[in-house]
């Protein structure tokens, strides 16, 4: 007997969404936005997430880590947009916030604010 099992390699890690408590999830409400804004910004953000399954580019120049666990997937366009993320347990990788600005420095506002939504997700997984 043959059995024939489609395995790639490549896909080391898995890839979501942070979400409050209550269901909302911020980075697929900037993933829409920046859908409807700029669609080709959304295109290359989108295929950047996909590429972080693969540990190869959790590095520069698409990953950079920012300190304390957190990293950023980073795309140059017509604006500079980031989408800050974090390692969970059993290769996953969550997606926590997503910004777009004109200068190549993230304030310390959304990095407080990814830092804060990293800490729920990581509490609520531990239930």
């Amino acid at each position: 007997m043959h059995i024939n099992i489609d395995v790639d390699m490549d896909i080391d890690f898995t890839v979501e969404f942070y979400e409050t408590g209550a269901g909302v999830c911020p980075v697929r409400e900037f993933l829409d936005e920046l859908k409807a804004s700029d669609p080709d910004d959304f295109a290359a953000v989108v295929a950047g997430l996909a590429r972080l399954r693969n540990r190869q580019y959790h590095r520069e120049p698409l990953s950079k880590a920012l300190g304390g666990g957190l990293f950023e997937l980073r795309h140059v366009g017509k604006l500079n947009t980031r989408v800050l993320w974090f390692f969970m347990k059993n290769r996953r990788i969550v997606a926590v916030h997503g910004i777009r600005h004109k200068v190549q420095a993230i304030s310390a506002r959304d990095i407080g604010t990814a830092r804060e939504r990293m800490r729920d997700w990581r509490k609520r997984a531990e239930r």
